[in-house]
């Protein structure tokens, strides 16, 4: 089997607190940025709104859409350029409130036609168009932060129930953490949540302990033959054993990630950041975070128990 790491002896459980004040640090950043921006930029799945996409001629300007956008009263309307392979693409995002004010015309038609008028002849398609309601939009919204929590109980119960329940704590704060930092970076970089970067935190935990699992599983070897050593040792000894696995399996992962980045273009490239992002903090929480935070509850309990 492939090896990069081969008799590793790092004290990981030493370094614990360290590593607790890192991931402390990126989460107070991320919920700073939470407050400055006022929230999450919500995309139109939770918020409610229209999303409209055009093929444009690469002389058409961004400016140039959001003077038509505003002839025809959707000049708060958010507007990016997607540039492809040979084309030019603009994408509109028109919250509800804004788009209620179009009355019984099609955004996308006014639009198009403002445009056409301040460019004679140029070659205007619409690519894509889907609207929410705000109605939806909420409910949308509710069944992502239920799905996100029933996925983190179950998990809860099914590590508490293989292992004991400080593992299944320990996996959880591990979970936890990856998916408050993959917020704190979209956060930072003010990206959208839409539901494919739900689904995206869903597959993040999946991966996340699943790499937990397996160091889990190795510690319970390890406490049956070294029942002599330490319970920080023998975390050491069953994190030092599994390294290598852990980082070929990020790396792997990392590779397919960053392929649907870089080449997968503007409709997945949320989902694409979400588990670049998600793969490598939920290799660090499965290495620095869940078995210390295992060591400190446990430490923490026998403390109590002996008082």
């Amino acid at each position: 089997m492939l090896t990069i790491f081969t008799n590793t002896r790092i004290d990981f459980m030493s370094r614990r607190r360290a590593f607790f004040v890192v991931s402390a640090v990126v989460i107070l950043i991320g919920i700073a940025s939470f407050l400055l921006h006022g929230g999450f930029r919500l995309g139109i799945d939770f918020s409610g709104g229209r999303l409209i996409e055009y093929g444009v001629p690469a002389e058409i300007s961004v400016e140039d859409v959001r003077a038509a956008a505003g002839d025809v009263g959707f000049g708060q309307a958010e507007i990016q350029r997607v540039r492809g392979v040979g084309d030019s693409r603009m994408l509109i995002r028109i919250p509800e409130i804004i788009e209620q004010r179009g009355g019984e015309a099609s955004p996308s038609a006014l639009i198009r036609d403002a445009l056409i008028e301040r460019h004679p002849g140029a070659d205007i398609e619409l690519l894509r168009e889907e609207s929410v309601g705000a109605k939806v939009g909420k409910e949308i919204r509710g069944q992502a932060f239920w799905a996100i929590v029933i996925a983190l109980g179950l998990i809860l119960l099914y590590i508490a129930f293989r292992f004991e329940f400080w593992f299944g704590v320990g996996a959880i704060v591990a979970l936890a953490h990856d998916v408050l930092v993959t917020l704190t970076i979209f956060s930072l970089l003010d990206r959208e949540i839409t539901m494919p970067v739900v689904a995206a935190l869903l597959t993040i935990a999946g991966y996340s302990i699943n790499d937990s699992i397996v160091v889990f599983d190795r510690i319970r070897e390890q406490l049956v033959r070294l029942r002599r050593e330490s319970f920080p040792n023998v975390l050491n000894i069953s994190i030092n054993q599994t390294l290598s696995r852990t980082v070929i399996t990020a790396i792997t992962t990392l590779f397919a990630s960053l392929a649907l980045l870089i080449f997968g273009g503007e409709v997945i490239r949320d989902f694409a950041l979400a588990m670049t992002v998600g793969v490598i903090v939920g290799t660090y929480s499965s290495i620095f975070v869940a078995s210390a935070m295992v060591l400190e509850l446990r430490t923490g309990r026998e403390t109590k128990a002996t008082a």
